[in-house]
């Protein structure tokens, strides 16, 4: 696939496909809050449970407790894109890469009311990058935009 081993290791200062550091622009060991609902913190909790939590801290890891390969969710990310899409969103770059849900996801909080700076901190980036580079649409929200912004118009 495009986004397999090769392509990780172009975003890496290692050429590695994955990259033992901190968080970016901070200290090796700051650490940083990452808020969530309740509702996700309901699904979290019997994971974490039933799982572990990985050798790195990762909520998400390998049967080891370590990084989980690319390829190792690449062919089920397809699947599931094929099982969950209609035929023009598969054909399309919705949620092609993994990595797309956090896109989609900043997207929903910005859809949802959340404000910008809030956001960009649940994100870990500043309100700039958030909305330069994270903030796009929403698949099918076009008509709850327009009708929000009706709403602002006529009251």
């Amino acid at each position: 696939m495009w986004w397999d081993r090769n392509v990780n290791t172009r975003w890496t200062d290692s050429g590695d496909a994955h990259e033992q550091r901190g968080l970016k622009h901070r200290g090796r060991d700051d650490v940083r809050p990452v808020p969530i609902p309740p509702a996700l913190v309901k699904i979290l909790r019997p994971h974490i449970k039933e799982f572990g939590i990985g050798s790195d801290g990762r909520i998400v890891h390998s049967e080891r407790g370590g990084v989980i390969a690319s390829t190792a969710y690449t062919e089920v990310w397809q699947e599931a894109r094929t099982l969950a899409f209609t035929p023009a969103q598969v054909a399309s770059p919705l949620a092609r890469r993994p990595f797309d849900l956090r896109h989609a996801a900043v997207s929903l909080w910005l859809n949802a009311g959340v404000s910008a700076p809030e956001v960009a901190e649940r994100a870990g980036h500043s309100v700039d990058v958030l909305l330069r580079v994270y903030a796009k649409c929403i698949d099918g929200h076009q008509s709850i935009s327009n009708r929000r912004i009706d709403e602002a118009l006529t009251a």
